[in-house]
């Protein structure tokens, strides 16, 4: 017994010492090996874990796969890190990969936690989530008919995709309603275009709606771009709200269309000065003819706080609505030999004015709120959770919602203030250029 708990603790620290030396291969020598006091502190623990995998292995009540073991322990060493940090398997790094494509399958819903609720930022247009009814600020207390109390991100995801055709059924409380709704929907091949629209508002102000920063979503935009121009696009509103971010160079691609030569975009600060960047815009296609307002909001993050926060501190356009999200950090995804990754954060990013808005946020130019949960509905939230897990009555309605084609336009009962306040903004910018109408 003793014979076997050695070898497991050897197998444990070699596997370990392994990984440690391919992060050390992909630039983070220092960062694994430490001082001498740290390297001493470091086998001391790997010891500790080691035996203790060893006396799971050999006294648990049941056989134990090795792999199992192994991934729990480091799903829990990365998610001990910060919020961002985690550790996916081989088909979980596979979703991560096809999601930067822009492809997969699944039903077609941005989520978020809020408060500990799983909520829906926004159903993707032309997906079946849209066309199931779900609106967003729904929140989900039920997926298949599990409550989804304590769910994480990642475990939500995986819920909701499946095989194309297949259903998954989603209960959902939305506010302003008596009761919970049960919605059947039918997964499919969800492709999502980084720009959900692009189009005239009227009084030559273009509108582009980006969702999310992929491969694609620099080329996407400058067609985008070309095609308002040649409709006659005097000023253009870039909406980033609930943009949750995506890849790092598409931000950096994205700001710079709208900067001049030289121009600061962000700079990275990691553990080692060696490892810090600096981002300037290369001007190579910069669209600085016109006005720009920038929309945001709570749900804007990561790689869209970049965008928001080249345009402001470079005063090229002004930042119109909430604050954001402020998720300052950028996380580098190491693959491993088994098909399995690692992402964790690897630094900060600062604004062009050297500011780390971690947990802060970008602060828009005009404050423009729109609604915003309550403590009241949060609380309302947590006993939909109780009366579902006490087994009290609730009425369910299984009614297929009323599906309603969204509208650019901020007019009629669901009003955008937001949208609102950029439209307006950009006609008063054209007014004051112009002097037309100014008074003398």
């Amino acid at each position: 017994m003793t014979t076997m708990r050695r070898w497991a603790g050897l197998s444990v620290i070699v596997v370990i010492i392994i990984l440690a030396s391919t992060v050390a291969v992909r630039g983070f020598e220092k960062a694994a090996t430490g001082n001498s006091k740290s390297r001493d502190d470091l086998f001391s623990q790997m010891t500790i874990f080691a035996d203790a995998l060893s006396v799971i292995r050999s006294e648990y009540v049941d056989a134990v796969d090795s792999k199992k073991l192994i991934y729990g322990a480091l799903r829990g060493m990365l998610e001990s890190l910060d919020d961002y940090s985690q550790f996916m398997d081989p088909d979980e790094y596979n979703e991560i990969r096809i999601e930067t494509k822009g492809e997969f399958a699944g039903i077609g819903v941005e989520i978020s936690l809020k408060d500990g609720v799983l909520t829906i930022i926004t159903p993707m247009v032309g997906t079946p989530a849209e066309a199931a009814g779900i609106k967003a600020g729904d929140k989900i207390v039920k997926i298949d008919g599990k409550i989804t109390k304590n769910i994480t991100l990642s475990d939500a995801i995986k819920q909701m995709r499946g095989k194309p055709g297949s259903i998954v059924k989603l209960t959902v409380w939305r506010e302003g309603t008596s009761s919970i709704l049960e919605i059947p929907i039918r997964r499919d091949i969800i492709k999502v275009h980084s720009i959900k629209k692009a189009e005239m508002l009227g009084d030559k102000i273009g509108y582009i709606k980006l969702i999310e920063f992929q491969e694609n979503t620099t080329r996407d935009l400058d067609e985008a771009i070309k095609r308002l121009v040649s409709s006659g696009m005097e000023s253009l509103i870039l909406d980033l709200r609930n943009n949750p971010g995506g890849l790092l160079d598409g931000a950096v691609d994205v700001a710079e269309r709208f900067l001049a030569k030289d121009k600061v975009i962000v700079s990275i600060k990691s553990r080692t000065k060696e490892q810090d960047m600096l981002f300037k815009s290369s001007g190579k296609v910069a669209h600085t003819g016109f006005p720009l307002t920038v929309i945001v909001n709570e749900g804007s993050a990561s790689a869209s706080e970049i965008v928001a926060g080249a345009i402001k501190d470079n005063k090229r356009g002004v930042i119109v609505g909430a604050k954001t999200f402020g998720k300052a950090s950028v996380q580098t995804v190491i693959p491993l030999k088994d098909g399995s990754a690692l992402r964790f954060t690897t630094a900060y990013y600062l604004t062009p004015s050297g500011k780390l808005i971690k947990g802060e946020g970008i602060a828009p130019d005009v404050v423009v709120e729109s609604s915003a949960s309550t403590g009241k509905e949060r609380d309302r939230d947590l006993d939909i959770f109780e009366s579902l897990e006490e087994h009290k009555e609730l009425k369910i309605t299984k009614e297929k919602p009323e599906v309603k084609s969204e509208k650019i336009e901020s007019s009629g009962s669901e009003k955008d203030n937001q949208l609102d306040a950029a439209i307006n903004l950009m006609k008063a910018i054209k007014v004051y250029k112009t002097g037309k109408n100014c008074p003398r």
